[in-house]
């Protein structure tokens, strides 16, 4: 039988088949042993086939070919990933300015990570009901930034349902994948569409601005006006994992234009004579700050 896995906490998995019934499943030694690269060889969004035994336990049989997936390096296996869920429609990052402040880099590197695995992203900043005049001209240089490059921003408040039946439109009929560090307020935003899911949430820590962890696994739920979510437990790092370093401008797109503009068909645009994109990162026509990060990920974990 069929069914896609709504939940996964490493033993066991949560399954829903295509008439709604749940099942508690596990997986068959086979799929660990041909799965080496990945911690997890079943993830969340997974369509999966499984048996019934006699005993009454449900085993994962296959793992259906993925249409996506989007990953992250393992946090004990500096050498292995972990996939995060697959099978995704759209990838909401979800971020704030402030409490928890504003990190480009990790903006970035989730925006590349995303790319690679041809996940389409939009950007959503929450609590700006927090906000002072400050935090405004932050917001329009921001959704500058990433408006100018293809990404679509939205300004949201879960404390005051501000802007939410934009998203709901937006996340109507599709999976989504709901990300961000901890503390930016994904659990409250879902809970904010969808009052009967009731995630966890956490208040800021005073001392440092950062949030504390309150999903400890990946979880798919459906939403009440069609399609579903995965919430992911808060994510410190992407790694920028199964990349060569030659391939990484070619998920900025501002880099992707331009890049045959370059003298030499190999230009990483770090020193090389006559780089276009240099010259444009110069004139103000691509982001100082984005092209910074590319520079960054180069010298990173990519690959040779």
């Amino acid at each position: 039988m069929r069914a896609r896995v709504l939940k996964s906490t490493g033993s066991w998995y949560l399954l829903s088949d295509q008439n709604g019934n749940q099942y508690k499943a596990r997986i068959r030694g086979k799929l660990r042993l041909n799965n080496s690269k990945n911690t997890n060889p079943v993830a969340v969004g997974d369509w999966v086939v499984f048996l019934k035994l006699e005993d009454g336990d449900v085993v994962i049989t296959e793992v259906e070919k993925r249409k996506n997936y989007i990953i992250r390096k393992s946090v004990n296996l500096s050498k292995q990933t972990h996939i995060i869920a697959s099978n995704i429609d759209l990838a909401c990052l979800v971020i704030t300015l402030f409490q928890p402040k504003i990190t480009y880099g990790f903006i970035d590197r989730f925006l590349v990570t995303a790319k690679s695995y041809d996940i389409p992203v939009t950007i959503l900043v929450n609590k700006t009901d927090l906000w002072q005049d400050e935090h405004k001209l932050e917001a329009k240089e921001l959704q500058e930034i990433y408006k100018n490059i293809g990404y679509e921003v939205f300004f949201l408040s879960a404390e005051n349902k501000i802007g939410l039946n934009n998203l709901q439109e937006k996340l109507t009929n599709k999976v989504t994948l709901f990300s961000g560090h901890s503390g930016v307020g994904k659990s409250s935003l879902v809970n904010s569409l969808h009052p009967e899911i009731k995630l966890k949430t956490s208040n800021i820590s005073s001392s440092n601005e950062k949030g504390q962890h309150t999903t400890t696994f990946a979880e798919m739920h459906e939403w009440p006006f069609g399609g579903y979510i995965i919430d992911t437990p808060g994510i410190k790092e992407f790694g920028l994992v199964e990349m060569s370093k030659y391939e990484v401008q070619d998920y900025f797109p501002e880099l992707l234009a331009h890049k045959n503009e370059c003298r030499f068909n190999n230009c990483l645009h770090l020193n090389e004579p006559n780089c276009t994109i240099i010259k444009l990162v110069e004139m103000g026509e691509i982001n100082a700050r984005r092209y910074k990060n590319y520079l960054s990920f180069l010298e990173d974990n990519v690959v040779e």
